[in-house]
């Protein structure tokens, strides 16, 4: 579902900790699961925010410094 040209790498206690909540969940993959909760945060962020808006609210997710 990513993609042959992306990867993302997550450590092995943090994909088993997604491949469990997407099994739970009934998502057909892991993949598949990460990337609906990709989607879902980032139309949160993007919900009429300014660059200047997104860049604060990802500073204050801790994502970036």
């Amino acid at each position: 579902m990513f993609g042959s040209s992306s990867s993302i790498k997550l450590d092995k206690s943090l994909f088993e900790r997604v491949k469990r909540c997407a099994d739970a969940a009934g998502y057909s993959s892991p993949e598949e699961f990460v990337v609906h909760v990709i989607e879902k945060e980032l139309a949160q962020i993007e919900e009429g925010a300014s660059d200047e808006e997104i860049m604060s609210k990802l500073q204050g997710l801790g994502y970036i410094d």
